[in-house]
């Protein structure tokens, strides 16, 4: 790897650390040989948010059309300028990414850029681009180039990308709505949701883990520790929702506290020197 690349993932890594403490403390547990494509993966990810959730300076649209055509571009010629890009074409050669479920997550990040009334198919065409394609990037690096192995998880890889991002809609639903004017659960009324509702939202989430939950136990080791880890705390955030008032969750944001993350990693860790992950 020459040092331009080295310093794209640098890059990669910071951002990771910069905006997401619960990822980046799971992302530790990674092994080194692939953690580098996984900041990668991410970070290309949380450009993309940015363009469509805080962008407003100008053209978002444009922005967003320009980073899809400089991703595609780097991928083929195995170069950009912008060091992100570089970083996740590098790691998209690496694993033979395939196009279309580049494609595919630029979709859904474009359906963000104005607003939405998600019927149940347009509102899985956004899971499936936004989140699931993110499982199927990662379970490309973690499978380097097992093509068997690959497919046999990969509908495990979708259910939990699913999971973890309906777990992020129903926590974050009155930002979403409040600041952003999103709604993303289809027939769903802000106005109307209600215990009830809360509860079959988080019964379909909690079939979502159970099926990943199989896959992420048969997952390569070169990740699987750091996906358990992922799975803990998302699992354990979908209690904290459980719990909560509707009240509640529209009011306050429902967080895992820091000591409570650390024990996670933790747990996790001395289970996978035992060989128990």
């Amino acid at each position: 790897m020459d040092l331009y690349t080295k310093v794209a993932f640098q890059n990669a890594r910071s951002l990771t650390n910069a905006y997401s403490s619960s990822f980046s403390l799971s992302s530790r547990l990674f092994s080194k040989e692939i953690r580098h494509h996984i900041y990668a993966i991410y970070g290309l990810a949380r450009i993309a948010d940015e363009i469509v959730d805080t962008y407003r300076e100008g053209n978002a649209e444009r922005k967003l059309n320009d980073l899809e055509v400089e991703t595609y571009h780097a991928i083929e010629d195995g170069y950009s300028t912008n060091l992100i890009v570089h970083a996740f074409a590098y790691t998209a050669q690496f694993c033979d990414m395939p196009k279309d479920i580049v494609q595919a997550f630029f979709t859904s990040m474009r359906m963000d850029l104005k607003p939405q009334n998600y019927t149940k198919e347009l509102y899985q065409k956004y899971i499936y681009g936004s989140a699931e394609v993110i499982g199927l990037m990662c379970l490309r690096v973690f499978c380097e180039g097992d093509v068997a192995t690959y497919k046999e998880l990969a509908p495990g890889a979708q259910k939990l990308g699913s999971a973890y991002q309906k777990v992020n809609f129903l926590r974050d639903i009155s930002a979403d709505y409040k600041e952003l004017g999103r709604l993303y659960f289809p027939g769903l009324s802000y106005g109307k949701f209600s215990e009830t509702t809360k509860l079959k939202l988080i019964e379909e989430i909690t079939d979502e883990f159970n099926e990943a939950d199989i896959a992420i136990q048969q997952l390569p080791k070169n990740g699987r520790a750091a996906v358990t880890a992922s799975y803990i705390y998302y699992r354990t955030l979908l209690n904290k929702l459980e719990t909560a008032s509707v009240a509640d969750i529209k009011n306050t944001r429902i967080r895992i506290n820091n000591a409570k993350k650390l024990a996670i990693l933790a747990y996790v860790y001395v289970k996978s020197k035992l060989g128990l992950v």
